[in-house]
C-alpha cells in the first residue's frame, strides 16, 4: 500500500470547518479528497489553496445522503486507488423549527445526511480500513448533540445519534486498528454567526466561559489532532471543543 497516496477524506470539505479541517490535513502531509454537494467553485477554490501551499487535495461532487453514491465513490475513486487513513465526517445540513411545527420532510432530510450519511460513509470506509489494518474515523458532532437546543430537535437527535455511533463503531472496529472518535464544536465564528444581531451573540458569550467564540482552526487543530500519531490510544472518545460551556 506504501506506493498508494496517503489520503483523508473529508465530506463537506469545500466550507466553514470543513475548508479549515481539510487545508490543516494537507498541511499535515494527506493527499485530501473532499466531497462537496453544490458550488463546485467553492471546491476549486479550496483544492487551488491546498496547491498553492505545496499540497494535494481532489474535490468530489458527493451527496451524502445518497448510500448507492456512496458506495459507488469508495468503489471508483478509494478501493485500490488510495491508503485512506482518515475519514472525517463533517457534512451536514440544519432545517430549524419548533417541533410542533417542524414538517416530517425538515425531520427526515437531517436525520438522513447527518446521521445516516455519516454511517454509509463510516461503513464503506471501514471495509477498507479494515483491510489495512488501520485507519483513524472522525465524526463531526456538536454540543447541540451533547446538551440540546430549542428549534432543533432534529439537528440534536441526529448529532447526538452521531456520538453514539462513534462509540459503538469504536467497539467494532478497534480490534482491526481502527480508532473512532467526534468531536464536539461549541458556538464557532462563521459566516451564519457574523449575521447574528449583537444582543444574540452576547448572549451566546454569556454561557461561554472562556467568553469568546471557537474558531474553525480550533476544531481543524482537534481534528488533526485525533489523526495524527499521539492518538494512535484514544477511542470511542467525544472532544469537546467548546470554551468550557459544556463540560
Amino acid at each position: 500500500m506504501s506506493d498508494l497516496p496517503k489520503v483523508a477524506l473529508v465530506t463537506g470539505g469545500s466550507r466553514g470547518i470543513g475548508r479549515t479541517i481539510a487545508e490543516r490535513l494537507a498541511a499535515e502531509g494527506f493527499e485530501v479528497y473532499l466531497t462537496y454537494v453544490s458550488r463546485p467553485e467553492e471546491a476549486d477554490k479550496v483544492v487551488a489553496a491546498i496547491a498553492h501551499n505545496g499540497g494535494k487535495a481532489k474535490a468530489f461532487q458527493l451527496d451524502s445522503g445518497d448510500r448507492d453514491a456512496i458506495a459507488d465513490f469508495f468503489k471508483t475513486e478509494i478501493k485500490g486507488k488510495a491508503n485512506l487513513e482518515v475519514l472525517v465526517n463533517n457534512a451536514g445540513i440544519t432545517r430549524d423549527g419548533l417541533m410542533m411545527r417542524m414538517k416530517d420532510d425538515d425531520w427526515d432530510k437531517v436525520i438522513q445526511i447527518n446521521l445516516t450519511g455519516c454511517f454509509s460513509f463510516l461503513k464503506e470506509a471501514s471495509k477498507i480500513m479494515g483491510k489495512q489494518r488501520s485507519g483513524r474515523i472522525i465524526n463531526i458532532t456538536s454540543i447541540v448533540g451533547q446538551m440540546g437546543n430549542a428549534g432543533q430537535a432534529n439537528y440534536c437527535s441526529a448529532k447526538a445519534g452521531l456520538i453514539g455511533l462513534t462509540k459503538s463503531a469504536a467497539r467494532e472496529l478497534a480490534g482491526r486498528g481502527i480508532t473512532v472518535n467526534a468531536v464536539a464544536p461549541g458556538f464557532i465564528e462563521t459566516d451564519m454567526t457574523a449575521e447574528l444581531p449583537e444582543k444574540v451573540v452576547e448572549a451566546m458569550l454569556a454561557q461561554i466561559p472562556l467568553k469568546s467564540l471557537g474558531q474553525s482552526e480550533d476544531i481543524a487543530a482537534a481534528v488533526a489532532f485525533l489523526a495524527g500519531p499521539g492518538a494512535g490510544y484514544i477511542t470511542g472518545q467525544v472532544l469537546g471543543v467548546n470554551g468550557g460551556m459544556y463540560m
